[in-house]
């Protein structure tokens, strides 16, 4: 029996209760999934529900009564062991082993399904992380926000939504200026300007700009007048630049469906047709010669200016253009995940959705992730030899390989500072959370090979009631909460959940490993105690591998 088995009985002993009069209930309150979840004390059953908590005072009664008549009609269902109320009540669920041991052979047959649901199913989200500038390689803080946005896209995904990656190209804007004369600067064989751009790929850049040119039979860039040559290091700088931004991320595994363009907003007129937009909806006044947005009226602290009185854009006029371009795509959720520096963005862009009618948290959502700290020899890590000033994308590649930093920036609350221990994520021992997890899967298939060699073959026989073993139902108990967790995951937006439960499966594994044989000892005959040992590993190796790849993170047969 599956937890989704015994919610839909939970569910049905309501709805009979309810038809023939026993709870005064409206059948509207009954919920459309019972909610499960493990007793924290095995001893305490396979699964608990305070569903009789949430309706009792609804029935007219008390939560103890309730939970005591939900139980009576619950022990008459097939699978179910026992039924016991605790505290004021509580309802806990022991079910027969034949019942729970059902769930290995089910997760083997779902496979690469098993864990998904549909509670998003329809919901279109645009999914915006990273969005470095493409001044410089991509650093740490934006490595963090790769890792874990592409986490939340696969959760997302795996809960019935219609996402769609995408990264917002900053072309637009006084740091392309700083970048572009940086580039020249450097190409002339003269410093830096003095808000501009340092470290080695600067000057890596300004020389292939060079070579480019030269190579396609243009002129010099550098022999060009300022005017000129700023725009020929700009045009292509900032291509090769974001180029690399790109490879790197392709090889850490993240690709984007969409590369929005900020010069496009200007370009297009998006930006006026956005404003046109507010100005219908009655929020747009000029003042000072400048035109404004009335924020306040959404709650934002003070009121904008969108439109300066020389003419030109702020920098919130993209931002009112870009979310508006979003919704006209047709998502339903636009999400924003952004840096620790960006506190103060959230205000503003919340009062943007609420002008346009929209519901912020809901049409709009914005996460904030925290720093990440590199310690290496115990002391801090702080900087790149190719960027001079920070730690790079394809820095923590080099030192730790893109599996073991994918599940150390994803394993992790977003909004919580990080330390990342370059040692320790370079081991081979269980002190490493991703070989912990990496190492269970690779066991579960050498269990598989070793007992195929013994001749113990999944085919020639099933039989739930033989996993009766403590260690199987806590196993089976861990590879049940997979779709749970995804779910809840994908709510909350935190997919580090997905990591954290595949190291307690992990453990729960190793131990079952420790007391059970799949293939038979010495002269032993194969008999289904075998066979149906082999189900539940192989259910294990499913849904490791199942959540590895929630996390973009590789499942490895050999270690």
């Amino acid at each position: 029996m599956t937890p989704a088995q015994l919610s839909e009985a939970l569910k049905a002993a309501l709805v009979h209760a309810v038809d023939d009069g026993t709870f005064a209930l409206d059948p509207a309150a009954i919920p459309a999934t019972v909610h499960l979840e493990r007793p924290r004390q095995r001893e305490h059953g396979d699964w608990a529900t305070n569903v009789a908590m949430q309706l009792a005072k609804k029935a007219g009664t008390n939560p103890r009564a309730f939970a005591e008549e939900l139980a009576r009609r619950l022990t008459s269902t097939e699978g179910i062991a026992a039924v016991e109320v605790a505290g004021p009540g509580f309802l806990n669920i022991r079910l027969e082993a034949a019942a729970a041991g059902e769930l290995a052979r089910s997760v083997v047959e779902q496979g690469s399904d098993y864990g998904q649901n549909e509670t998003l199913s329809g919901v279109s989200v645009n999914l915006e992380f990273v969005s470095a500038n493409p001044t410089g390689p991509l650093h740490i803080g934006g490595v963090r926000w790769a890792a874990v946005g592409d986490s939340l896209a696969r959760v997302l995904q795996a809960s019935g939504a219609a996402v769609t990656r995408e990264y917002y190209f900053n072309d637009h804007g006084a740091q392309i200026d700083r970048f572009a004369r940086s580039l020249l600067a450097r190409a002339l064989g003269k410093d830096a300007p003095e808000d501009g751009y340092g470290g080695q790929y600067i000057a890596e850049i300004a020389e292939q700009v060079v070579a480019d040119a030269l190579a396609a039979g243009e002129p010099d860039p550098r022999t060009l007048p300022e005017a000129a040559a700023t725009e020929a290091f700009r045009a292509r700088g900032v291509e090769l630049m974001f180029g690399e931004i790109k490879q790197s991320m392709h090889d850490f595994g993240v690709d984007f469906d969409v590369y929005f363009h900020e010069d496009s907003l200007h370009e297009s007129g998006a930006v006026d047709h956005a404003i046109a937009r507010l100005r219908e909806l009655g929020h747009i006044f000029e003042a000072d010669g400048a035109t404004w947005l009335r924020t306040t009226t959404f709650g934002d602290d003070r009121d904008r200016v969108i439109i300066r009185s020389n003419g030109e854009a702020a920098y919130i006029a993209g931002d009112i253009a870009y979310y508006l371009d979003k919704r006209e795509r047709g998502f339903d959720r636009v999400v924003i995940m952004l840096g620790a520096d960006h506190h103060g963005y959230i205000g503003r862009m919340m009062a943007i959705c609420a002008a346009f009618g929209d519901t912020p948290g809901v049409n709009l959502e914005i996460l904030i992730g925290q720093l990440v700290n590199l310690v290496k020899d115990g002391a801090p890590v702080r900087m790149s030899k190719r960027a001079g000033t920070v730690v790079t994308i394809d820095d923590l590649v080099e030192a730790v390989g893109v599996d073991a930093a994918r599940y150390a920036l994803a394993r992790s609350s977003a909004d919580s500072s990080i330390d990342l221990d370059l040692d320790l994520l370079s081991r081979a021992t269980n002190e490493n959370p991703v070989f912990y997890v990496q190492y269970a899967h690779a066991r579960t298939v050498n269990v598989a090979r070793n007992a195929a060699e013994a001749g113990v073959r999944r085919e020639d026989g099933f039989d739930a009631s033989l996993l009766d073993h403590p260690s199987e139902a806590v196993l089976l108990g861990q590879i049940a909460e997979l779709p749970r967790v995804v779910a809840q995951a994908a709510e909350l937006r935190e997919p580090h959940r997905v990591a954290r439960y595949l190291e307690e499966l992990a453990g729960a594994y190793h131990k079952w490993y420790d007391q059970r044989r799949v293939a038979p000892f010495g002269d032993e005959e194969v008999s289904d105690v075998h066979r149906t040992r082999l189900w539940l590993n192989d259910a294990t190796r499913q849904v490791l591998a199942n959540g590895l790849g929630l996390l973009g993170v590789t499942a490895p047969e050999r270690m």
